[in-house]
């Protein structure tokens, strides 16, 4: 696909759902003032050929109220939505570096593990319920684990990394690995069900990061100083995120699981912030500052 048909693709999602509801004259009108219309009108056959690319490519449908003639964009759940936020914004993205190579020594992007060697098996195992196949090689093992199988459940991307949840068929358990540290990925022939008991959705709701225990989840409450409230308000470490704003700090309450990952998570953010509740976050937190002087000689 040509960048220059992508970025037209993005444009006519944004201002559409921009505007929320739209008129195929205000459209046009817009697409007039846009950088792609060269001057001319977006004719009719072009924008439903666009309408069809975009529902196959974004898996977004652009509907028209028949009583207005109004386009929207069917959104789906909010699940559905954020998963196609991070598309877009991928794409975007995307399209955005591939025309920059002219300053390219002047962008600096971090340098993430790489999961597109099996990032697409991974995704036809799951959408076609078939078995996988792998070599892993965690880091807390000097020796990989051979012949691993799982039946794949659902993915999940947590700090730049890509995970795949699955049910482990050697040791009937549900267990999550990370595509990096994966080996001679191969789909296998045989079809599973899902237990129609088990919600993805609901499986990770109450965590945070990619340690899924079945521990009950707590109600926390995390206290951080105005300057670091603006990071967190921006950018909330949990979708349950709700915040009360005091004149010098800002409390943050939280419905989730105590995980390592997320007592990790607290320690990232340094002195700005402190655990209120519940005492068992407050003693893990703690454990783990005492535990980090102990390696310098301090108490």
């Amino acid at each position: 696909m040509s960048r220059n048909l992508l970025a037209r693709y993005i444009w006519l999602i944004d201002t559409i759902r921009r505007y929320g509801a739209i008129t195929r004259e205000k459209l046009n009108e817009l697409w007039m003032l846009s950088p792609y219309s060269d001057g001319n009108p977006l004719p009719r056959r072009t924008f439903y050929n666009y309408r069809t690319a975009i529902e196959e490519l974004f898996n977004i449908n652009i509907e028209c109220n028949p009583t207005t003639y109004e386009y929207y964009i069917d959104s789906g759940d909010s699940h559905q939505a954020s998963v196609t936020d991070w598309l877009l914004n991928s794409a975007a993205m995307s399209n955005v570096l591939s025309s920059v190579r002219d300053v390219s020594e002047r962008i600096f992007l971090e340098d993430v593990p790489s999961a597109r060697l099996y990032l697409s098996q991974v995704i036809s195992a799951l959408r076609e319920q078939l078995q996988l196949h792998f070599t892993y090689r965690p880091y807390t093992r000097v020796n990989p684990t051979r012949d691993v199988v799982i039946e794949p459940y659902f993915l999940k991307i947590f700090k730049q990394r890509w995970y795949v949840t699955g049910l482990n068929i050697r040791d009937k358990i549900i267990k999550t690995y990370a595509l990096d540290r994966m080996e001679d990925v191969a789909i296998g022939s045989e079809k599973f069900t899902i237990a129609p008991d088990f919600d993805a959705e609901n499986f990770v709701k109450d965590s945070f990061g990619i340690v899924f225990t079945q521990a009950d989840p707590h109600d926390v409450l995390i206290r951080a100083n105005t300057r670091r409230a603006k990071y967190m308000r921006a950018l909330p470490l949990h979708h349950s995120q709700r915040e009360e704003i005091h004149d010098s700090f800002s409390d943050f309450h939280y419905r989730l699981r105590l995980t390592p990952d997320f007592v990790q998570e607290i320690l990232s953010l340094g002195p700005d912030v402190k655990v209120i509740s519940p005492p068992e976050l407050k003693a893990m937190v703690t454990e783990a500052l005492r535990s980090a002087l102990d390696q310098y000689g301090l108490k």
